[in-house]
């Protein structure tokens, strides 16, 4: 089991790999982190291809095998365990055999081949709540991957559609989908996102990412998954809602604080 009741679980990490010397800072801050907080269990995240963008001309990153190669290094020099996101049933057994977690993506929670081929790697799941769905029916889908084996489930809420590009998060979602009887995480930077609203790219608040996350945790949410970037000005996506890396440690601390707290 990754998942640990008695540390804060931090998915962290930019949103696409880029590179690695996008990847190197964002992990020498995390080992920083780490070092310093014990009570963090951190996972190094990041994206190995961006299927999901609003336009067929965005950069979608580095495709499956030069992320596979920024992972392993990225574990190998740091000894992070690592998260990252697949969109199709063939990525599982390739992704899952170098990361240690693997994530799915809010829009593809239904599917069900692919619920059942992440499951049946080695892997923890992620499984983010669909932009579309309540928190209620989040039963049907960790019964999937509890159906097919998985053997670790995470939920994730990255908010819920609102409307004219808009998403809002429910604060109960914690509560209800903790019902399931797997671990509930917060993801603070897709919840701030505007889909679609900076001219065929997504905008996004920023400035909501700390008051959110650290609700979330009140509310009992078990972990918190949050983008950074050394510089989200340049980055090929999710420029508008990545936290930068200069202030990545006075949020992670205002998290900790929060979460010790509550418990």
């Amino acid at each position: 089991m990754i998942y640990d009741p008695e540390k804060l679980l931090l998915l962290a990490g930019p949103c696409s790999l880029e590179s690695l010397d996008t990847c190197r800072p964002v992990a020498d801050a995390l080992a920083a982190l780490q070092q310093k907080h014990p009570e963090l269990n951190i996972l190094f995240k990041g994206s190995f291809d961006k299927a999901n963008r609003t336009s067929i001309r965005s950069n979608r990153g580095t495709g499956l095998e030069g992320g596979m190669e920024i992972f392993q290094t990225i574990k190998a020099e740091y000894g992070f365990k690592t998260v990252t996101d697949i969109h199709t049933p063939d990525q599982c057994a390739t992704a899952g055999a170098v990361v240690d977690a693997l994530q799915i993506p809010a829009f593809l929670c239904r599917q069900t081949d692919l619920l059942v081929a992440a499951a049946a790697t080695d892997c923890a799941i992620n499984v983010k709540k669909g932009q579309f769905l309540s928190p209620y029916e989040m039963k049907f889908v960790t019964n999937k991957l509890e159906e097919a084996g998985a053997k670790e489930i995470w939920q994730t809420d990255r908010g819920t559609t609102f409307g004219y590009q808009n998403l809002v998060v429910d604060m109960r979602s914690f509560s209800i989908m903790a019902g399931n009887g797997h671990p509930t995480i917060i993801d603070a930077t897709h919840s701030v996102q505007l889909p679609g609203a900076a001219g065929g790219i997504s905008g996004g608040q920023r400035e909501f990412v700390p008051p959110l996350a650290r609700a979330a945790l009140a509310a009992g949410a078990n972990g918190v998954f949050l983008e950074t970037h050394p510089d989200p000005s340049k980055a090929i996506s999710d420029a508008a809602s990545q936290v930068p890396l200069s202030e990545l440690p006075e949020l992670i601390e205002s998290l900790l604080r929060v979460w010790k707290a509550v418990r």
